[in-house]
């Protein structure tokens, strides 16, 4: 654990005093911290230090395990509707034959009705190098045979070794 995620509370507080609220209920304003102890004993609780860089520092007296607690179970729920985007990569070459790019679009159209998304890349060996147009004619030639079930992202894009095309299904 950090030192910023560190939580002050009781006996480690050591300012001379706290602007003090109580959970739900009202502001005691700016008190000794020793009275801010003694209020958040008597009423059973903890003295957390909220704001410990303020002037005075802001300390509030809460049941910091049910804070706590709330706290995880918010960012469990925030996970748990999190969309995890599954993104299918189809890897294709310059000299692809005609029936492997109809095989592969194939896969590409059942993997967009699925709701992925589809990465098409084009792989440029040695000497294919020197001419990047090709492999960026290849993807031109896979878009004219999905765009009817797929939206780009982004236009075919040069990147290394890669001819890369990104598409998405359409909604």
């Amino acid at each position: 654990m950090n030192k910023k995620d560190r939580v002050i509370m009781n006996d480690e507080i050591r300012v001379p005093e706290v602007r003090c609220n109580v959970d739900g209920a009202e502001s005691l304003g700016i008190i000794s911290t020793d009275a801010a102890m003694e209020k958040a004993n008597e009423l059973g609780l903890d003295l957390v230090l909220i704001a410990p860089d303020a002037k005075p520092p802001v300390a509030k007296i809460m049941n910091y395990g049910k804070y706590k607690y709330q706290e995880e179970k918010k960012l469990k729920e925030q996970r748990k509707n999190q969309v995890k985007i599954d993104i299918k990569e189809i890897k294709l070459s310059v000299k692809i034959a005609e029936n492997d790019i109809n095989y592969k679009v194939k896969h590409a159209r059942e993997f967009l009705a699925e709701g992925k998304h589809v990465r098409f890349r084009v792989f440029l060996k040695g000497r294919e190098m020197s001419n990047p147009d090709s492999a960026k004619d290849v993807l031109l030639k896979v878009w004219s045979m999905i765009e009817d079930v797929a939206i780009m992202d982004k236009e075919p894009k040069f990147e290394g070794r890669y001819y890369n095309l990104y598409v998405l299904p359409k909604k």
